[in-house]
C-alpha cells in the first residue's frame, strides 16, 4: 500500500494545484465517482487487455461514473490511464480529499461503533474531539460489532479507543503482568 501512496501523491498534488478553490467540492465529487469505478476488478481486466486502448477505458469509466467531468478532471484521468496508474486512482482520491480538507481546516474522523450512532450521539462524540484537535471534524461512521460497545475514533494517525474490547484487552494485559 505504501508503494501506491508514493505513486499517487504527485498526481493528487498536481490535481489539487490545478483546481480552482471555488470548485473544490465539485472536483471531490468527480474524483470520488472515478475512484469508485476504478476499484472495480473487471475494469482492471479491461484496462490490462493489450487490445483495449486507453481511450476506450476512459469512455467506459466516464460512462460508469455517471458524472459530468470537468476538462481538468478529464485530462487528469487521461494522464492516469496513459501512465498505467489506474490501480492508484483510489489512493489518489484519498490523498486529494485530505489536501482539500486540510485547506478548509477540516479533518476526517472515522468513528467505529458496535451499534448505529444517531446524529445527537455523533455530535456528543465530535464536540470534545474538535476542541482537542483544534479543527472541524467530518465524521464517517462504520459499524464494527467486535468492539462490543463504546467507540473507536481515528483522526489522521491518532486513535482514541474507548471500546469495551479495548478495555478488556487492557485488563487482560494488566492481569497477565
Amino acid at each position: 500500500m505504501a508503494e501506491l501512496a508514493t505513486i499517487a501523491r504527485p498526481y493528487a498534488e498536481a490535481l489539487f494545484k490545478a483546481v480552482p478553490a471555488a470548485e473544490l467540492s465539485s472536483f471531490v465529487a468527480q474524483l470520488d465517482a472515478l475512484a469508485a469505478v476504478a476499484s472495480d476488478p473487471q475494469l482492471h481486466l479491461l484496462a490490462d487487455n493489450p487490445k483495449v486502448a486507453d481511450g476506450q477505458v476512459f469512455d467506459v469509466m466516464v460512462a460508469a461514473a455517471k458524472v459530468q467531468l470537468s476538462p481538468i478532471v478529464a485530462n487528469f484521468l487521461r494522464t492516469v490511464l496513459e501512465n498505467g496508474r489506474l490501480a492508484a486512482l483510489p489512493v489518489m482520491n484519498v490523498q486529494f480529499l485530505a489536501l482539500a480538507q486540510a485547506q478548509q481546516g477540516v479533518s476526517e474522523a472515522r468513528v467505529f461503533s458496535a451499534y448505529p450512532v444517531d446524529a445527537a450521539q455523533l455530535a456528543d462524540i465530535l464536540g470534545p474531539l474538535e476542541k482537542r484537535f483544534g479543527r472541524k471534524l467530518e465524521a464517517k461512521v462504520e459499524l464494527d460489532p467486535e468492539l462490543i460497545g463504546g467507540v473507536r475514533v481515528v483522526v489522521g494517525d491518532e486513535v482514541l479507543d474507548t471500546s469495551v474490547k479495548a478495555r478488556l484487552e487492557r485488563m487482560k494485559a494488566t492481569l497477565m503482568a
